[in-house]
């Protein structure tokens, strides 16, 4: 009896597996500066830096979801802050995800950035 209830758990569980990422060319970006309450969109290709304030944004990869599946991004970003002391690591180095900002986020006192969608 446990092993049909098992095995009925893993065939229901099957499709939500299936979903695979697909690697996307650009990031769209939302950016705030919390001194001022500005909030700009920023659009960052793969492999090219995007600026905002004293921050420069490294879009790596950028990864989202088929258009017939829920929909979803992950950015994997390394981003620095020119104000940080010479040779200090980055502010951010990792995934940033647009369904769930507050597992991986840039924690900084004045700018916050999130991933609003792979393109």
């Amino acid at each position: 009896m446990r092993i049909a209830a098992a095995l009925a758990l893993l065939v229901i569980a099957l499709p939500a597996a299936a979903q695979e990422w697909v690697p996307m060319r650009s990031a769209r970006l939302q950016a705030l500066d919390k001194v001022t309450a500005r909030i700009t969109i920023l659009d960052a290709p793969v492999g090219r830096a995007a600026s905002f304030g004293s921050l420069t944004i490294t879009l790596r990869a950028c990864q989202g979801r088929a258009p017939d599946e829920v929909p979803d991004a992950a950015a994997f970003m390394e981003i620095t802050d020119s104000r940080a002391a010479p040779g200090s690591p980055p502010a951010f180095r990792g995934w940033m995800f647009a369904n769930a900002p507050g597992v991986s986020m840039l924690e900084h006192p004045v700018y916050d950035i999130r991933v609003l969608e792979c393109r």
